[in-house]
C-alpha cells in the first residue's frame, strides 16, 4: 500500500494552510539557493584538490620566510601523549 494521489492532495492543502503560499514560495526559494551554494562549494573543492595535486602533490605547501625566499615544506602534524 502507498500514498494515493488524493492523500497527497490533501496534505499539501494541510500545509498551505498552515503555513500559506508565501511562506512557503520563499521556503522553496531558499531551499533552492542552499543547494546552488552547496554544489558550488563541492565544485570548489574538487577544484583546489586537483589544482593542489598538480601543483606538487599532498602533504607539501610553499611558504615564505620574512626576506621573501620561497620554502618547500612538508605539512606535519605533532599528535601529544595524553599520559
Amino acid at each position: 500500500m502507498g500514498i494515493s494521489v488524493w492523500q497527497l492532495l490533501i496534505i499539501l492543502a494541510i500545509v498551505l494552510i498552515i503555513f500559506g503560499a508565501k511562506k512557503l514560495r520563499h521556503l522553496g526559494g531558499d531551499l533552492g539557493s542552499a543547494i546552488k551554494n552547496f554544489r558550488q562549494s563541492m565544485k570548489e573543492e574538487e577544484n583546489d584538490k586537483t589544482k593542489s595535486n598538480a601543483e606538487g602533490g599532498t602533504g607539501t605547501k610553499k611558504i615564505s620566510d620574512d626576506a621573501g625566499k620561497v620554502i618547500d615544506g612538508e605539512v606535519v602534524s605533532k599528535e601529544k601523549d595524553k599520559s
